[in-house]
C-alpha cells in the first residue's frame, strides 16, 4: 500500500491536504483494470485476488484516519551514493552477485544470467511525472552501465513496483523476458513490451537451461487506480540458479507463507526482504514487514543470508530515512544474532556469494 504524500516528502499532511486527493484523483483517472478471467482459487474470488492469511482490512475508514493523522519524518532532500563498487567481470560457475539498486530494485547476476527485480528509475512513483512522491537518492547504478539484463521480475504492480517508463526503457535496450503477476500482462503489452508472461503463485517457469523461477505467495495487495484495486495478483519469487536459490520478496506483510515457502520450495541461500514503509504499525502491519518482521521472516524462511531492501530511497511512510537500518542492526543484536546473516547493501555496491 502507498500513501500518496507531499512531494518530496517532510511535511505533515495538514499542511497541504489538497496535493494528496489530487494525487488519489489521478490515480483513478490513469488506473487501469485487468480485464481477463481467472478460475477460482484459494486467492481469488471470480473478481478480485485476497489475501488467504489476512483476517482484517484496512477499510475506508482507517483510511481516512490514515490521512488525517499522519506525520512524516523529515527526509533530507537529497542523499548521496557512496562510491560505486559493481563488478565489470564474468562470474564463476555457483557465484552470485548482489547489487542493490534502490527501493525494491536488485541486480542479480550468475554465471548463466541478469536478473533485474521491480526495476524503478524513475524521478517520481506516480501516474504522472509532474506530482507524487519524489525519490531523495540516485539509483545506486546508471541504467547506461547496466550489463545485459536476461530476464526482469515484477512483484505486483504499485508504482514503486512497476515502473512502466522505466521497463519501456529496459525493453528498448535489453529485450529482456518478463515475468508478471496474474492480471499484469496485459498492462505491459499495451505498452509493447511483448515477452511477457504472466505466473500465479506456486508456477514454475524454466528460463531455458539457466534458471527455474517459481512465483510465490505474499501478504499484499494490488491497484494502479482505485477500479482496479486487487485486479492483479502479487507475490514473491524463488529463483533457482545452479545449486543457489535465491528469493526476491518483493513487498509484503508478514504471514505463514514464509513457512509454507520454505516447506515447498526450501531455504534460500540468499533472500531479499522488505524491511521499510511500515509505520503507523496499526495500518501497515498489514501491507509491510517492518524490521522485527523481516528478521523472522527470515527464520521462517530458513534463509541462510538476507539483505534488506525497500527502504531509504522514496518517502511514504512515516519513520526517518535510517530508521530501518538501524531498527534492524538493533533487533538483531537484542537477538544475539549473528549480524552478518542478516545484512545492509549500500546503493550500487556489489558483493559477491
Amino acid at each position: 500500500m502507498k500513501i500518496p504524500i507531499v512531494p518530496g516528502g517532510n511535511n505533515r499532511i495538514g499542511k497541504s491536504t489538497a496535493l494528496p486527493f489530487i494525487f488519489l484523483i489521478s490515480s483513478l483517472l490513469f488506473g487501469c483494470c485487468a480485464s481477463t478471467k481467472y478460475p477460482d482459487s484459494d486467492h481469488f474470488d471470480g473478481k478480485r485476488f485476497y489475501n488467504p492469511t489476512q483476517i482484517e482490512e484496512n477499510g475506508i475508514w482507517r483510511m481516512i484516519k490514515l490521512l488525517a493523522t499522519i506525520h512524516f519524518e523529515k527526509w533530507p532532500e537529497n542523499v548521496q551514493n557512496e562510491k560505486k563498487e559493481h563488478i565489470k567481470i564474468p562470474l564463476y560457475k555457483n557465484q552470485i552477485a548482489i547489487t542493490f539498486i534502490n527501493h525494491a530494485t536488485v541486480l542479480i547476476q550468475s554465471h548463466e544470467m541478469n536478473i533485474l527485480t521491480d526495476p524503478v528509475w524513475s524521478n517520481r512513483i506516480s501516474p504522472v511525472s509532474w506530482i507524487g512522491t519524489k525519490r531523495v537518492r540516485e539509483a545506486g547504478i546508471q541504467m547506461d552501465d547496466l550489463p545485459p539484463i536476461d530476464l526482469i521480475i515484477i512483484s505486483h504492480n504499485h508504482y514503486d513496483h512497476l515502473d512502466l517508463e522505466t521497463l519501456k526503457i529496459l525493453n528498448k535496450k535489453f529485450s529482456p523476458k518478463f515475468l508478471v503477476p496474474l492480471g499484469d500482462k496485459e498492462l505491459l503489452q499495451s505498452e509493447g513490451i511483448l515477452n511477457t508472461e504472466e505466473m500465479d503463485w506456486w508456477q514454475t517457469i524454466k528460463i531455458e537451461k539457466k534458471a527455474e523461477v517459481t512465483f510465490a505467495p505474499t501478504q499484499h495487495l494490488s491497484a494502479r487506480g482505485i477500479f482496479d484495486w486487487n485486479r492483479s495478483l502479487w507475490g514473491s519469487y524463488m529463483i533457482k540458479i545452479g545449486d543457489k536459490r535465491v528469493y526476491f520478496g518483493g513487498d509484503a506483510a508478514y504471514s505463514s507463507h514464509y513457512s509454507e515457502i520454505k516447506n515447498r520450495l526450501g531455504n534460500p541461500d540468499i533472500s531479499l526482504l522488505p524491511i521499510g514503509a511500515y509505520e503507523p504499525r496499526w495500518f501497515m502491519r498489514l501491507v509491510h514487514m517492518n524490521p522485527w518482521d523481516a528478521i523472522q521472516a527470515h527464520k521462517d524462511l530458513g534463509s541462510k543470508l538476507s539483505i534488506g531492501i525497500h527502504f531509504g530511497t522514496f518517502q511514504q511512510t512515516e519513520e526517518s530515512i535510517n530508521a530501518p537500518a538501524e531498527e534492524l542492526k538493533n533487533r538483531l543484536l537484542q537477538l544475539r544474532m549473528n549480524p552478518n546473516t542478516f545484512i545492509i547493501i549500500k546503493e550500487g555496491i556489489t558483493q559477491i556469494f
